[in-house]
C-alpha cells in the first residue's frame, strides 16, 4: 500500500498565495509521500490547461512522486446548463487532462442534488438514470487511455454509502467504480465503520480523512465547524486526532483485498503541513500493525 497527498489539503496555503502546485508537488516528496492526487487547476497566464498538466507531470518525475489521481466537479443534472451531452463532452476534455497528467484514476462529481425549485418530491432514486447514462459515457471514453473513473461519496445528496453503491451497480462498468472517502459518510451521517464495509468491494482509491464530532442536540458556539445533514457539527482533524474510525476502515478494505493508494485529505484548522505529516505518520502505523 502507498500513500499519496491531495493538493486539496494545502488549498488554504494556495489561497494565501504561500504555495503553488509545483510546491505542493515538492512538498509531497519532502513530507514523505509516495504521490500526488490533483484537484481540478487553473493553468497560469499563457499556458493552456493541457500545456499545464504536462508541465506538472514533468515536475512529478522530476522529484520521485507519482501523479495518482484527479479530481474534478460534474453535475450530470445541471452543469452545463443542463444539457447532459455537453456536461459529458466537458466531462471527456478533462479525462484527456488526465492523460496528459499521467494519472490512471479520475474521480468527478454526479450532481449536487435537485435546486429547490425543482424538487417536489423528487428523490436520488429519480436522479439515478441520468447519472448513471452519464457516469457510463464518460468511463467508456477513459476506458480506451486505461484511466479508471469514479465518484465519491461526496456533496450530501450523493454521500451516503447506499447511494453511491447504487450509481456504482447502475452503471455497470468494469472501469467505473468508487473513491471511498472514508470521513465523508459522516456529512450525511453515515456510520463511516458500516459504510466502508458496505462498499470495499467497488473501491478504485480511497481517501482518509479525519473529523471532531460535536453532538448537535444544543447550542455550539465554536468557528470553524460545520453541520451535517442531521445537523451533528463536524471540524476537520488530523489523521486520528479526531472521531472517525480510520483504523477499523483500513482493516476492512485491507481484508478485502485493497492494496491501492491512500490519500490523505486534511481539512484542519492545524497547519497543513503539519497535519498531511502527521496523518501520514500514523496511517503508515495504523497499515504496519495490519500487515
Amino acid at each position: 500500500m502507498k500513500f499519496s497527498v491531495s493538493t486539496y489539503s494545502y488549498s488554504r496555503l494556495m489561497r494565501a498565495g504561500k504555495m503553488a502546485l509545483t510546491d505542493c508537488i515538492r512538498q509531497a516528496k519532502e513530507s514523505g509521500f509516495d504521490g500526488v492526487e490533483f484537484v481540478d487547476f487553473t493553468p497560469p497566464q499563457g499556458m493552456t490547461k493541457r500545456e499545464y498538466a504536462a508541465f506538472l507531470r514533468e515536475e512529478c518525475e522530476k522529484n520521485g512522486v507519482e501523479p495518482v489521481s484527479y479530481t474534478i466537479g460534474a453535475d450530470f443534472l445541471y452543469g452545463s446548463d443542463g444539457d447532459l451531452e455537453k456536461e459529458i463532452e466537458r466531462l471527456r476534455g478533462e479525462v484527456d487532462i488526465a492523460r496528459i497528467l499521467g494519472v490512471k484514476l479520475m474521480r468527478h462529481d454526479a450532481t449536487r442534488g435537485y435546486d429547490k425549485a425543482d424538487r417536489g418530491y423528487k428523490t436520488f432514486d429519480d436522479a439515478l438514470p441520468r447519472i448513471a447514462e452519464g457516469c457510463r459515457a464518460v468511463t467508456q471514453y477513459a476506458a480506451a487511455f486505461g484511466i479508471r473513473t469514479m465518484v465519491e461519496n461526496h456533496g450530501f445528496f450523493c454521500q451516503e454509502s447506499c447511494r453511491v453503491e447504487k450509481i456504482v451497480r447502475s452503471v455497470e462498468s468494469e472501469n467505473f467504480g468508487l473513491l471511498i472517502d472514508i470521513g465523508n459518510f459522516l456529512c450525511a451521517d453515515d456510520d463511516p465503520a458500516e459504510a466502508v464495509g458496505r462498499l470495499a468491494p467497488y473501491a478504485f482509491h480511497v481517501h482518509a480523512k479525519d473529523f471532531h464530532v460535536k453532538n448537535g442536540n444544543a447550542p455550539h458556539f465554536c468557528d470553524g465547524f460545520f453541520r451535517t445533514r442531521g445537523g451533528t457539527f463536524l471540524r476537520g482533524a488530523i489523521i486520528g486526532h479526531g472521531d472517525v474510525p480510520v483504523y477499523q476502515c483500513l482493516s476492512t478494505l485491507i481484508e478485502s483485498g485493497y492494496d491501492g493508494y491512500v490519500t490523505v485529505e486534511f481539512e484542519g484548522l492545524e497547519d497543513p503541513v503539519l497535519g498531511t505529516e502527521y496523518g501520514l505518520a500514523t496511517l503508515k502505523r495504523m497499515v504496519a500493525s495490519l500487515r
